[in-house]
């Protein structure tokens, strides 16, 4: 009964889901962009300060979802530094509070495993010339099972964010409204069906990155070194 409730509520619902998608993948590609080179340079490089750099990162990772979200807001805000570009209340907004909730996600678990890795072959690597670009491309190659893993983990914090997106982006019909924050607007109206609809796909879609995180993690246990 769920799901024929999404067919019946037609393409107004499939575009609910439709910008859920667009607003956490491009968040993702984002993310990774920014993430995986400064995990990179964490795991290759000693510096000056590192640790500390190391603790905010991890800080970042369990910063409360709402909090980045008002961050996020007072800097679109119209009294905002970028409050003249007028992003408050538009998917952008959202992309940009996804992207600072889940870039210290893919950069502190990124640099764990690229870390043990290059201790594993960072000697190897120098004794045989290669250059940093090629160190990097080597590393990340070495490392692409676990850090699958960790992109698809941070998808599935993305995907499933109410805080910051509601603050940013308004909930707004037909331009800002998502699944989770769809599925409270609908909740507190007393609509039950379309919520648990929307839950049901919500579920469907964590399951979906939470088994290719579990067989990528086994698939990573058990490929030879």
């Amino acid at each position: 009964m769920t799901f024929v409730t999404l067919f019946q509520w037609g393409s107004d619902l499939w575009e609910i889901i439709g910008l859920s998608l667009e607003v956490s993948i491009s968040a993702l590609l984002i993310a990774m962009l920014l993430g995986l080179p400064l995990s990179a340079a964490l795991a290759m490089r000693r510096f000056r300060g590192q640790e500390i750099v190391n603790v905010l990162l991890n800080t970042l990772m369990s910063l409360p979802p709402v909090v980045i979200g008002l961050i996020v807001y007072m800097i679109l805000a119209r009294s905002g530094p970028l409050g003249v570009f007028g992003l408050l209340y538009t998917p952008t907004a959202m992309v940009i509070a996804q992207v600072v909730l889940i870039t210290p996600i893919i950069a502190a678990l990124g640099r764990q495993h690229l870390e043990q890795e290059w201790q594993r072959i960072g000697l190897q690597l120098k004794s045989l010339g290669v250059d940093n670009r090629g160190a990097v491309l080597t590393l990340f190659w070495e490392c692409r099972l676990p850090l699958a893993t960790v992109i698809l983990a941070a998808f599935g914090r993305a995907i499933a964010e109410i805080g910051a997106v509601m603050i940013v982006g308004g909930n707004i019909d037909h331009l800002t409204r998502v699944m989770t924050t769809a599925i409270a607007l609908e909740t507190s109206k007393g609509n039950l069906e379309l919520a648990l609809a929307l839950g049901a796909v919500l579920l469907v879609i964590s399951l979906v990155v939470n088994f290719a995180v579990h067989f990528l993690g086994r698939w990573t246990e058990a490929a030879p070194k």
